[in-house]
């Protein structure tokens, strides 16, 4: 759970491998520093595309990278580059460099990587093709079939620029002409006979037709052979038709005709696109051979591109789960600190992260670690949870992603050693306290003072008397050792051996009392808990009362035998502790978003930003005014270019938006997922590369109105609109909108 569904693939490998093999504190440090300023940014982000190394090398070296490859290898070297010219993007791909140099083992400092991206990108922009240019439609001409131009010369075409096969292309062109002359000559004199008369014998047919399984344009008939010669128009062009052979020699079809002319025409056709495809394999693969002396930096470039998805992707995550949690726990969300030479641990806040924290079922724990705990508890009073808590907890922080608490601070643990309930291995013929023995001499003979050592239930597998002894010598040998870490137990004779501990400390899950009866609370304390609930938690599970009220009658009788009594930890009221500013603080202020592409767009963007800005700002402040919102909201209109997405901090939050049709009309509209709605229309069939304009504003109703003054006003300064009929919506209320839940700007 560190990652959306739909973030698979080469991203989540990553995440997976960086979890299963913890980096370095340095490059832990730069994925930490990324997340945050990840969190933080307000401008809009690339796509993101992402290659395979390993592929990329293998179609590198074997010269089979095609022009949609060529493109993608473009788009990464593009994306780089922009995030290079963006302020905030920027610091992010300078913190990246740190664990992509560890991923791919090259080092390779910022300006060679932005001079490598620009001389690549430039030289795949010469060769390949890109889409834009209107010299490679497919051949269309009148009376032959559209369909044939299009398997013939759609496998070639579109591929690499004119200018590198001008002589082959226009060899096509003509030989296309040639084509469609001798087709027009020899075939439509027979057409236009057929049509003209009128037979007795069912009608006659003929057309030009498209035989796909042997390439050819011939002519298809029936009946048209006239029963006596007259020296009509079309009887010369019949006499000189013969019936149509495939490549082998053999007649295709009684219905199939053709003539020498067609048939040479075709021949020269054919030939020319068999030139002008081996033209355009001989230009890939020479550009692959090119690119090969630049395969570190295009290695480089994918990982990179694949770090920086995977954690965009996972600070996406954590903003969209945990929005619309405790205040305190979304900001801190960011607050992680991982310390190389510190020996304690911090987890404020902490919460179990497999739990859905919307739902509000989520208890949150303060950890701070300073020794090693001794955790006692009742069944089902979170124990267990405590450990996983912690456990994924640090992996998350020493790895430098974002830790489910309100703040933290971790030590750089050279080692996380957890041990959960052992099972037996009859295969290798072993019990299960067998097993958890060999687990645990593992784990003891390889802690060291900067490890983590988290036990669940020790020794639970053997009888009480010798295993709280294990147990115990165990604790004693992790207490010398100096180890941070929690065993948790129900052994609680443990509490009376003469233990030698300096490094130890006594830990609960805490207990209250409701209407006589002892209720788990889920929270850390300190003390020991001898109390189980073990009679409790038998009967919630349906175990017969008889059985249990047995068992509570043997219970008494053995505690007034051993004259020992149960005492139960009971959990204090919290005192108030400060509170932690659970907003993610926006920048003070914005930078202008890089320089789109120059194009037609840029003017109409420019004329729509600062008319959505005016309006805005007027509404805004009349709001404002009448104290329908509680503070005056900095209004800040962010682009979204093409292959580009809005940031993280969009997510949960209302906004307004106006999409920048190719048709230069407009569409605007309200909503509380962004990047959702724009995934949506971009969906649609030429709204891939729309530009987007937004604006983050104080809520839904605001929101709502804000669309149908833009929808309203824009018409009137000359922009079109393709949705004015949502205009009409006008009632919307304005409601009072407290202090926190507005998140806003501030210089």
């Amino acid at each position: 759970m560190v990652l959306p569904s739909n973030c698979g693939g080469l991203p989540s490998m990553y995440i997976r491998d960086l979890l299963l093999n913890p980096p370095s504190f340095e490059v832990a440090a730069a994925i930490q520093e990324a997340c945050r300023l990840m969190g933080n940014i307000t401008c809009s982000i690339p796509e993101f595309t992402c290659i395979s190394a390993a592929k990329l090398v293998k179609l590198l070296e074997s010269k089979e990278v095609n022009h949609i490859e060529f493109c993608r290898i473009k788009n990464v070297l593009d994306e780089i580059m922009l995030m290079n010219r963006d302020a905030e993007l920027s610091a992010i791909l300078h913190e990246l460099l740190v664990p992509a140099s560890v991923a791919t083992g090259f080092k390779v400092e910022a300006d060679m990587l932005m001079n490598g991206c620009s001389i690549i990108s430039q030289r795949i922009a010469e060769v390949i093709s890109l889409g834009v240019e209107s010299d490679q439609a497919i051949t269309s001409l009148e009376y032959i079939p559209k369909e044939f131009f299009n398997d013939m010369e759609s496998s070639w075409k579109g591929r690499v620029k004119r200018i590198h096969a001008e002589e082959e292309f226009a060899n096509v062109d003509r030989a296309a002409e040639a084509l469609s002359i001798a087709v027009i000559e020899d075939f439509m004199p027979i057409i236009s006979r057929v049509k003209s008369v009128v037979s007795s014998n069912g009608g006659l047919k003929g057309e030009i037709g498209y035989a796909k399984e042997h390439e050819a344009v011939w002519f298809k008939g029936k009946r048209f052979i006239p029963n006596v010669w007259a020296n009509t128009p079309g009887e010369q062009q019949i006499k000189q038709l013969k019936p149509a052979i495939d490549s082998k020699g053999r007649k295709v079809g009684e219905e199939w005709f053709t003539t020498s002319k067609v048939e040479n025409a075709l021949a020269r056709y054919h030939e020319a696109c068999d030139n002008a495809r081996n033209k355009v394999l001989e230009l890939l693969r020479g550009l692959s051979s090119e690119l090969q002396d630049k395969i570190n930096i295009l290695v480089f470039c994918s990982t990179l591109l694949i770090i920086a998805k995977a954690l965009f992707g996972h600070v996406r995550f954590i903003f969209l789960v945990f929005k619309q949690f405790n205040q305190q726990a979304f900001g801190g969300l960011l607050d992680c600190v991982v310390e190389e030479s510190s020996s304690a641990m911090d987890l404020v806040g902490l919460f179990p992260y497999w739990l859905d924290v919307n739902q509000g079922n989520a208890i949150l724990n303060d950890v701070h670690m300073h020794s090693l705990f001794v955790l006692t508890g009742p069944n089902g009073g979170g124990k267990s949870s405590m450990l996983r808590s912690v456990c994924a907890a640090v992996l998350l922080g020493i790895c430098g992603l974002m830790v489910p608490s309100t703040s933290a601070v971790i030590p750089h643990f050279d080692s996380i050693m957890l041990h959960m309930k052992a099972y037996d291995s009859p295969a290798d013929g072993k019990s299960s306290f067998q097993i958890e023995m060999s687990e645990i001499r593992a784990l003891v003979s390889r802690a060291t003072a900067r490890s983590l050592v988290l036990i669940d239930e020790i020794c639970r597998g053997t009888e009480t008397a010798k295993g709280t002894c294990i147990a115990g010598s165990i604790i004693e040998r992790l207490d010398n050792v100096g180890c941070l870490g929690i065993i948790s137990t129900h052994l609680h004779g443990i509490f009376d051996l003469p233990l030698s501990l300096s490094n130890t400390d006594f830990k609960a899950m805490g207990t209250e009392v409701v209407d006589g009866c002892i209720h788990p609370t889920w929270k850390l304390i300190d003390g020991i808990c001898r109390e189980s609930l073990a009679f409790q938690t038998a009967r919630r599970e349906g175990m017969p009362d008889l059985i249990i009220t047995r068992a509570e009658e043997l219970y008494l009788s053995m505690s007034t035998n051993n004259k020992q009594g149960a005492s139960v930890a009971h959990n204090e009221p919290p005192n108030g502790s400060p509170s932690v500013n659970g907003l993610v603080e926006e920048p003070e202020s914005l930078k202008n978003r890089l320089e789109m592409l120059p194009g037609t767009f840029e003017p109409l963007r420019k004329e729509v930003e600062s008319a959505v800005t005016t309006m805005c700002k007027k509404i805004l402040s009349d709001l404002y005014n009448k104290s329908s919102i509680p503070e005056l909201v900095e209004v800040v209109c962010v682009a979204v270019g093409a292959r580009e997405q809005p940031p993280p901090s969009t997510v949960g939050r209302s906004s307004i938006y106006v999409i920048i049709r190719s048709d230069n009309r407009l569409y605007v509209g309200q909503t509380d997922d962004l990047l959702g709605r724009l995934n949506a229309h971009r969906s649609k069939e030429g709204m891939r590369d729309a530009t987007v304009l937004y604006v983050l504003v104080p809520g839904k109703s605001v929101a709502c109105q804000l669309e149908t003054l833009l929808i309203n006003q824009l018409p009137s300064r000359g922009f079109k609109l393709i949705n004015k009929a949502d205009g009409k919506h006008r009632n919307f209320g304005i409601s009072r909108i407290s202090g926190e839940a507005v998140a806003t700007r501030r210089n």
